[in-house]
């Protein structure tokens, strides 16, 4: 089962149970997909679906940092509840170990004679690494390696 029909499956589940808050989270998802198909007449994969909702949970972090900030804790609350639910989608996270191991590779890989070159690095280790790290902190880590070399 692709991840368009499991997020699909979920919705219909949702709606039977009425969890009116996992139901709303769901379909501002499912309409962010329907809304890339249009957009690039595409049949989304599982690697397009992953990438959104990644951007949708980056949305979340800094929406929940902003209302924290201006101290509206009950939107606050709202944006952790549809992060919650879209953190489900998202594969196992990879431990720091596991992801090092792949940036020492991508470094080896590419060899890159500089920092101007961290973008080739950075293009090898998102790919491997889709949505199963932040890519903040990886980015980090490849500077890291770069400067060492």
């Amino acid at each position: 089962m692709s991840l368009k029909e499991q997020i699909t499956n979920d919705m219909k589940n949702a709606m039977r149970a009425k969890e009116a808050e996992k139901l709303g989270t769901i379909r501002l998802l499912t309409a962010a997909m329907k809304q890339k198909e249009v957009d690039e007449r595409v049949e989304l994969t599982d690697t397009m679906v992953l990438a959104i909702i990644e951007k949708m949970i980056k949305q979340r972090k800094d929406s929940i940092s902003q209302f924290e900030a201006g101290g509206r804790q009950d939107l606050a609350d709202k944006e952790k509840a549809e992060l919650v639910v879209l953190s489900a989608y998202m594969p196992a996270a990879l431990s720091d170990a596991e992801i090092a191991a792949e940036v020492a590779a991508a470094v080896a890989e590419v060899r890159p004679a500089g920092a101007q070159d961290m973008g080739k690095v950075m293009a090898v280790v998102k790919a491997r690494l889709a949505g199963r790290a932040d890519m903040t902190a990886v980015s980090g880590l490849v500077k890291a390696a770069i400067a060492k070399q």
